[in-house]
């Protein structure tokens, strides 16, 4: 539960956090988690409860099912803590990695769940027709910093997609540049430069076509100011406006996630508690390696959100 002498964050993943029996505890557990989850199952026309929970991992890791999967538990891990303490759970400020933005705006009051699954899934399919457009994957380094990646970059014809932290990077672009900044990247000393599991090259110019439909679906959308300040991955700045929200969901598609300066853009504000809400801990290790001595909590199933309310 949140203390009074805490500044807290509420951050949220992105896609790579899936895996079958992500939220199941939760469905069993908790009411108002299973009323988001049995919601977003309504929302898409099948039971996506099933495949997260008992499903074949290599469905799950599609876009069009990692995706909404991902939403569901964060937003159910989100509801059964308000549940169980039975408050409302306000942090100072939210954040979340790429698509975990779409997570931290629905708990910020940015849109209703409805509206952030309706959104996730045409993002999901701008996304891929983006990707049969103009194929490509995104690679992570480890060990280089991210004048070194630049400079890959340049040499090879990719971007620069994320900066998770001051040492991990990730890349996108076409295959053949890819592997050419891999090379690059393994003689350059690189601790690591492995090739990503990802339909295409995501936050790169390959998918300026799914701008277009996005933002589409965007003015369709009834946006309201968020009543807790959120961090954009784009400018590593709070996003105070709908105007402004609605501009940054349209521009994260192509460009750099700003992830390591959006945790120290909270860690200069004084944020000392950051909660990970969603399936795994991959934020909290990322958290981590930003910040050693920083203290991060998991909330990952139905067992934390019962830590976190006692």
């Amino acid at each position: 539960m949140l203390k009074d002498t805490n500044k807290t964050a509420f951050i949220f993943p992105g896609q790579g956090s899936q895996d079958i029996g992500m939220g199941k505890s939760l469905y069993m557990n908790s009411v108002a988690a299973r009323e988001v989850f049995e919601e977003v199952d309504e929302i898409l026309g099948k039971n996506l409860t099933d495949l997260m929970f008992d499903g074949e991992k290599d469905e799950l890791t599609r876009t069009e099912n990692a995706q909404p999967a991902i939403l569901a538990t964060s937003i159910a891990l989100w509801r059964a803590m308000e549940e169980s303490t039975g408050s409302l759970s306000r942090p100072d400020v939210v954040a979340g990695h790429s698509l975990g933005e779409y997570s931290a705006l629905t708990v910020a009051g940015v849109f209703s769940i409805t509206d952030a699954v309706s959104l996730v899934l045409e993002r999901c399919k701008q996304m891929q027709i983006a990707c049969n457009k103009k194929p490509g994957g995104m690679a992570a380094f480890i060990g280089l910093d991210e004048i070194s990646a630049l400079e890959i970059c340049r040499e090879s014809g990719t971007e620069i997609s994320t900066i998770n932290s001051p040492d991990q990077i990730i890349i996108g672009g076409d295959h053949i540049s890819l592997a050419m900044a891999i090379d690059l990247a393994t003689s350059r000393g690189a601790r690591k430069a492995i090739p990503l599991k990802v339909d295409g090259a995501f936050h790169s110019c390959l998918m300026a076509s799914a701008q277009d439909g996005l933002k589409n679906a965007l003015d369709n959308i009834r946006f309201y100011d968020p009543i807790i300040p959120i961090i954009g991955n784009v400018t590593a700045k709070p996003l105070k406006t709908t105007n402004q929200i609605k501009k940054e969901l349209e521009m994260q598609l192509t460009s750099c996630v700003q992830w390591n300066n959006s945790i120290n853009m909270m860690l200069d504000s004084g944020i000392n508690q950051f909660y990970e809400i969603g399936h795994g801990k991959i934020l909290s290790g990322i958290l981590k390696r930003i910040d050693r001595s920083t203290t991060v909590t998991s909330i990952s199933n139905y067992d934390d959100v019962e830590n976190y309310a006692n």
